[in-house]
């Protein structure tokens, strides 16, 4: 399964290299002239301060972000402003099965490769395209990156504490999410083409993902007519039912546990947890948590702010009480046994940066294994091998297109 790949950033890398971890061969398209922005992300191996805006002049093969998203593809350097480029693609469309882009809409539309093209180029193709709003309707013109789409599906206006403005997202979580179900549609698409023998158009919106994922919401707000904004809602770290119930500060920096305790016989436990502490025989927190919940709080954050997180949470399971560490990346890559069970992060090298953690496929099955063959590609790495072994041009005419500019 050949995929002439167009996609950049997270939303469309991420669903093709799914496809590529479980073994489709996919060439991944760039521009020497626009790089693709996470080459351009000085997110690096060992400097934890280079996180932070686009670097001016960066090493492209060094990005962590890009390597994170492209591993076992192929890559090569095209310039689809050419005519010359526009006909290399061409020829390597004619001999891909799937074409996938997630460009502003109407780009593709610039460069002649519409799905009527394509289907002409390679008739059983599919072609999957990945935007914000989808390439119908009033704003499918919209250009959009993931805090846009949690923004426009909902998804931040939901998140926060009570009585205060949303707090918005860390991160363009929509970006991956919507990444997945790219990968899950073309999937389907490849599974009906080998039942019918017929190609398809995919279109999928990442702002009806996000509001996908805001289903029981929506489904709150239809049956019972209320808002996500309003008097106590979100309900932030407090439950109806619990209490305490909170994300509580602990020893080091920027550490937390969430503990929560929910009848008589859980408080009881975490009283004895915490050594029988002297407020804890105040009646007010026997019989009445739910009313005295701030200062109930305060409590348990002291107890907590002189122990680490997994401190907490061990010695809270062992007697019962529902625990559990905020855990940070460096815990989910270095220490949490059931991620390494698991095998989440493994290691590749990269000729590069050298031997490096990467993030694997939440994925896992009985008789097929993800083949992690190969890191990212650098730059224009695999030009050679797709311009005369797949598309069958000579190394002078590569060398040509390469003194050119075209590749």
């Amino acid at each position: 399964m050949r995929v002439a790949d167009f996609c950049w950033m997270g939303v469309g890398s991420v669903a093709t290299r799914l496809l590529a971890d479980f073994g489709a061969e996919v060439i991944k398209i760039e521009n020497r002239r626009r790089l693709d922005m996470p080459r351009r992300l000085p997110i690096y191996k060992d400097d934890p301060r280079s996180y932070g805006d686009e670097d001016a002049d960066p090493d492209p093969d060094k990005g962590g972000l890009f390597n994170n998203y492209n591993r076992n593809k192929l890559g090569i350097t095209l310039d689809m402003g050419t005519e010359r480029g526009r006909e290399l693609v061409e020829r390597l469309i004619a001999a891909s099965g799937v074409v996938t882009e997630n460009f502003a809409p109407g780009v593709m539309e610039r460069w002649g490769l519409t799905y009527e093209r394509l289907r002409e180029l390679s008739p059983q193709v599919i072609y999957g395209r990945m935007s914000g709003f989808g390439h119908s309707g009033p704003h499918h013109h919209y250009r959009s990156y993931g805090p846009v789409v949690q923004a426009v599906s909902g998804l931040s206006q939901i998140s926060g504490l009570p009585g205060r403005e949303p707090s918005g997202w860390g991160l363009s979580y929509m970006d991956n999410q919507a990444a997945y179900y790219n990968s899950a549609a073309l999937m389907m698409a490849i599974l009906r083409r080998e039942a019918t023998g017929e190609g398809t158009e995919i279109d999928v919106s990442a702002v009806e993902v996000g509001v996908n994922l805001a289903g029981p919401l929506l489904l709150d707000a239809t049956v019972n007519g209320r808002g996500t904004r309003r008097p106590g809602f979100p309900m932030g770290n407090r439950h109806p039912e619990a209490a305490p119930h909170g994300v509580y500060p602990c020893a080091g920096e920027d550490r937390w546990v969430a503990i929560a305790v929910f009848d008589d016989e859980e408080w009881r436990a975490l009283v004895a947890a915490m050594g029988d502490p002297p407020w804890a025989a105040d009646p007010r927190f026997a019989a009445a948590r739910h009313e005295h919940q701030d200062e109930l709080d305060r409590h348990i954050a002291e107890w907590t702010r002189s122990r680490t997180p997994h401190e907490v949470m061990e010695l809270l399971q062992e007697r019962g009480v529902r625990a559990g560490a905020a855990q940070h990346a460096g815990d989910l890559n270095e220490t949490d046994p059931q991620i390494a069970h698991r095998g989440t992060f493994f290691e590749m090298d990269h000729p590069v940066i050298g031997p490096a953690r990467f993030e694997g496929s939440p994925v896992r099955f009985s008789r097929t294994a993800q083949d992690d063959w190969r890191s990212a590609p650098l730059l224009g790495e695999d030009n050679e091998y797709v311009y005369t072994e797949i598309l069958g041009l000579s190394a002078d005419e590569v060398r040509e297109l390469a003194d050119a500019g075209v590749i």
